[in-house]
C-alpha cells in the first residue's frame, strides 16, 4: 500500500508525500537510497494483498536521456526489474522499471537530446492513478478541492502541486496507463495506494481510498 498525505494550501489540497506499505521496509529502504528517492518516499511494513497491476505509477520528471539512463541503471543494480527499456518516443524519452517491492517506476524527460551532464536530480515526482473515467474523477478531485493544472478532454488530469512540494497527483485512463507502462491492465485485491489528506475519509470512483492525514 502507498500513503501519500497531503498539505492544505489556500487554494486546493496537494501531495506533499508519499508512503509505501512494502513486505520488508529495511530492504525497501536500501532500494530507494540507491535509486536516489528516498528522501521523498516514506515506507512501512505491510502484508497487504495485490496481484498484477495495482492501478498506479510514480513516475520522476527529469532533465535529459542521460538522467533517465542513470535513475533506470541505478534501480536495476539496486534490484529493480526493467519493464520497458530507455528508449526515444514521440514524447521524448523514457524508461519503466518495477521496484523490488512492487512498484512500478517511470523515468521520463521529454527532452531527446542532452544539454548538459546527468544528474541525479529530478524536476517532478508524479503519483499517477489509471481511472476509468478521466473527467468524472477530475471533477470528483476538483469538488474535493483540488486545483487542476492540466487538463486533456478524457484522456489525462492534472492537478497543481504544493508550493513546498514537487510531488503532484495526476489521472490517466487505467487501460492507457498499463499499456504505457508495459504491464497487463488485469489486476486483482488492494491497490496498494492510500492517499492522506485534510479532508477526511473517503473513496474515489475508481475505489482509490483518501484517509485523514496524520
Amino acid at each position: 500500500m502507498v500513503m501519500a498525505t497531503t498539505a492544505l494550501t489556500a487554494a486546493h489540497t496537494s501531495l506533499a508525500s508519499v508512503t509505501l506499505e512494502v513486505a520488508d521496509p529495511e530492504a525497501a529502504q536500501r532500494f530507494y537510497t540507491a535509486f536516489g528517492v528516498a528522501a521523498h518516499i516514506r515506507l512501512r511494513a505491510s502484508e497487504a494483498h495485490s496481484t498484477g497491476f495495482r492501478g498506479f505509477t510514480l513516475a520522476l520528471t527529469v532533465s535529459g536521456p542521460a538522467t533517465v539512463d542513470g535513475f533506470v541503471a541505478a534501480a536495476v543494480g539496486a534490484g529493480a526489474t526493467v519493464l520497458k527499456p530507455a528508449a526515444k518516443s514521440l514524447w521524448g524519452y523514457s524508461g519503466v522499471v518495477r521496484a523490488p517491492d512492487g512498484t512500478i517506476w517511470k523515468i521520463a524527460t521529454s527532452a531527446r537530446k542532452d544539454t548538459g551532464p546527468a544528474t541525479r536530480e529530478f524536476d517532478e515526482l508524479v503519483l499517477l492513478i489509471g481511472v476509468e473515467d478521466v473527467k468524472a474523477t477530475r471533477q470528483f478531485y476538483v469538488g474535493r478541492g483540488l486545483t487542476v493544472a492540466k487538463s486533456f478532454g478524457g484522456k489525462y488530469a492534472e492537478f497543481a502541486p504544493g508550493t513546498s512540494s514537487p510531488v503532484k497527483l495526476a489521472l490517466y485512463k487505467r487501460r492507457a496507463l498499463a499499456k504505457d507502462l508495459g504491464v497487463p491492465v488485469d489486476g486483482t485485491g488492494s491497490h496498494r495506494i492510500a492517499l492522506g489528506g485534510t479532508g477526511g475519509s473517503f473513496t474515489d470512483p475508481d475505489g482509490f481510498a483518501w484517509e485523514a492525514a496524520e
